[in-house]
């Protein structure tokens, strides 16, 4: 049933206490325009989730006796009033914006993904979806002793493989789910192989030099070898019958660069095991490599992309050496060889849920031959992304929900998540797109 009471402001005083406003109801921006949330769109906010004060924003509300955007006014006790905004927990798809305006001189915002936020019914709540069931990064599933144990455990055991190095690093310090997952034996282990990349991104999570901000994380300085990342694998797959271990992590470049190394990978941990997932995350830059690696025993690939138009991808991606044909050629040569395909499709409200962004991930899909399209929240300032995107890539969103749905009508066997598969779930087909009663 749906709760009719509106969902309240939510804003932060000058010293970034959060509190709800009495009075004004929560207003988002799609992308394109600021507007109240649909009820459908609104759920309690995930455990798990985290909430920012966005420094120099000015927050806006609707004025429930004039149904307007007004901003939102501090007074003596509270001072000039911030915006406030949620970062939802993994498996879940923002599907609003914050509505605030940016004066001149504001900071840029850091790499996260800025979810609107507001409170009804004695609680916070989002415009969001879950589109993962898997409880794989759940962060209360997480007890860092536990890691720490696993982390002693397997030093003593394989002290000089650097690969195990780096990740127990980004286990401990990063607090990286995928690296802590694999010191707690379960789902999917990291293989960061990579120092360089022949993109760069706007929203690198790795590399931000030159930028007015710092990376989320350092990228590895020396590229992995074969035989640890080989031992890293197959440790994983002896302790996770239906384990994954994925080259391709946020602290890495770009692991086709790497590709001989990887090809050895492949190589070693299918001599050793026919058991679990090898995948690859990567922006699919080199077809002919993929090719090799698909021959070779890679069982999966996931394509990071933020958009399916070729302008938009290259204005973000600002790729070197190869062109949007080249991914599409990726998707293509594991396809014909039975392989899964993905894509870690970067979802931002405005530019994902476009009638002109629809037609050309639908084209992606039937030329690639997509089994899968991960929905993963794009981190990044919105307005930085949207001005160094070209002209026409917001038109008439229609919303996140509908998109979702209406790429379902058209490919019935589509599937959509948040992680990468087992094998043993390849097959399975994706949820049905219907009311939002995710919580």
């Amino acid at each position: 049933m749906t709760n009719l009471n509106p969902a309240r402001a939510v804003v932060a005083d000058a010293c970034g206490n959060i509190f709800d406003h009495p009075e004004l109801l929560m207003l988002a921006w799609d992308g394109e325009v600021w507007r109240q949330p649909r009820p459908e769109e609104l759920i309690t906010l995930p455990k798990g989730s985290d909430m920012f004060v966005l420094p120099g924003r000015i927050p806006y509300a609707v004025d429930p006796e004039s149904d307007e955007p007004v901003e939102v006014i501090g007074d003596d006790d509270t001072g000039q009033l911030q915006a406030v905004a949620a970062f939802v927990a993994p498996a879940y798809a923002r599907l609003l914006h914050p509505a605030y305006d940016t004066p001149a001189g504001a900071p840029d915002l850091t790499l996260y993904a800025y979810t609107a936020v507001g409170w009804r019914d004695g609680r916070f709540v989002v415009p969001a979806m879950r589109v993962d069931a898997d409880q794989r990064q759940d962060p209360y599933r997480f007890d860092i002793d536990e890691v720490e144990a696993g982390v002693r455990k397997i030093r003593s055991e394989h002290p000089q493989n650097k690969a195990l190095e780096h990740i127990e690093h980004c286990a401990l310090v990063y607090h990286c789910r995928a690296a802590q997952n694999f010191y707690l034996g379960r789902w999917e282990a990291p293989m960061p192989a990579a120092s360089t990349c022949n993109a760069a991104c706007i929203g690198c999570i790795s590399d931000q030099s030159g930028s007015t901000f710092e990376a989320n994380h350092e990228r590895i300085a020396i590229p992995s070898h074969a035989a640890d990342l080989v031992e890293l694998a197959c440790l994983h797959f002896e302790r996770v019958p239906n384990g994954v271990a994925s080259f391709g992590q946020g602290c890495e470049g770009e692991p086709l660069m790497q590709w001989k190394a990887l090809l050895d990978t492949v190589v070693g941990i299918r001599q050793r095991t026919k058991a679990g997932v090898i995948n690859l995350n990567t922006n699919a830059s080199l077809p002919d490599k993929v090719a090799k690696l698909a021959e070779a025993g890679l069982d999966s690939i996931r394509i990071s992309l933020n958009s399916a138009r070729p302008a938009l991808y290259r204005a973000y991606y600002k790729p070197r050496g190869y062109d949007f044909a080249d991914i599409v050629q990726s998707a293509r040569e594991m396809h014909q060889r039975g392989k899964y395909v993905s894509l870690n499709y970067f979802v931002f409200p405005g530019v994902s849920d476009s009638p002109a962004e629809i037609e050309a991930l639908a084209q992606f899909i039937e030329e690639g031959g997509v089994d899968l399209i991960q929905l993963r929240n794009l981190n990044i300032d919105p307005e930085l992304y949207l001005r160094a995107l070209p002209e026409g890539a917001v038109d008439q969103p229609i919303g996140v929900l509908e998109m979702v749905a209406e790429l379902r009508r058209r490919f019935p066997k589509l599937r959509f998540g948040y992680f990468n598969p087992a094998k043993t779930k390849f097959g399975r087909p994706g949820p049905t797109p219907g009311p939002n009663t995710s919580n």
